[in-house]
């Protein structure tokens, strides 16, 4: 769903407009089951325009989390009760987390729609990811470096970049769409969300999805480190991170 009248910009406008009725299956085949036990969550979408054009906040995740270690991910996490219900739940989420984790000052933030929700069956979360216009950006860093490692402020042009664009090939088989810029490895429910931002907002470039890259070995040994995971859990996870925008690979043990 889109917000009426929240004055945003130009070069935001194909991505609201695309958004308007987007249909979740487009996202992704996992979509959260009609069970109270579903986690809510949300993820701040946030793009501002930078001195490269248009720009995309990110973070990476602490590498000593239990979860998910030293991934690339939106700023974003599970609802509190303070939170409320429905769509202002899900924003006051997501601008709640994202100042958490990045400093981030809310009131320079414009959301201007929502997603509908995902499932993560893995963590069993409902993830709604809210789409913002950084009308004012203010400064971001690292609050807290038990959850976070970095934040970055990454150009769109450079995650269209045909150049920056790989397939991500994880040791279980599974391959999904990822970006390489610079040190940076995005990978699982992030790339796939980025891939699909990329041609909703029209800045998406055909790039060549033959070109795999091995997942780095540091998050191999972080995703086989968190919680002691056996291989079979770690390719049910990766199933889940991948759906986005999978390309090949056998369905996993597992997942149903």
């Amino acid at each position: 769903m889109i917000f009426a009248d929240v004055g945003i910009p130009d070069w935001l406008r194909p991505l609201a407009k695309a958004s308007e009725d987007v249909d979740p299956n487009v996202l992704s085949r996992f979509l959260p089951p009609d069970d109270p036990s579903v986690r809510k969550s949300a993820v701040l979408i946030l793009l501002a325009e930078g001195n490269d054009g248009p720009e995309v906040l990110l973070t990476e995740r602490a590498w000593t989390l239990r979860k998910h270690a030293g991934q690339m991910a939106f700023p974003g996490g599970g609802a509190d009760p303070e939170d409320g219900t429905g769509d202002s739940g899900l924003v006051r989420t997501a601008l709640r987390e994202a100042e958490e984790e990045t400093g981030l000052d809310p009131d320079g933030v414009v959301p201007f729609g929502i997603w509908p929700a995902l499932w993560v069956p893995v963590s069993n979360f409902g993830v709604s990811p809210v789409l913002a216009w950084w009308r004012e950006p203010s400064p971001v860093a690292v609050v807290d470096p038990a959850e976070v490692a970095s934040v970055h402020e990454v150009p769109i042009s450079a995650l269209a970049d045909p150049a920056n664009r790989i397939s991500c090939l994880h040791p279980s088989g599974f391959t999904g769409p990822a970006f390489t810029i610079g040190n940076l490895y995005i990978w699982g429910f992030t790339a796939g969300l980025l891939d699909k931002m990329l041609q909703l907002g029209g800045w998406y470039r055909d790039w060549d999805p033959s070109h795999v890259v091995p997942l780095p070995d540091r998050l191999v040994e972080a995703a086989w480190r968190s919680e002691g995971r056996r291989p079979a859990d770690v390719r049910r996870m990766t199933a889940i991170e991948h759906d986005l925008g999978r390309t090949q690979g056998p369905e996993p043990e597992g997942v149903e």
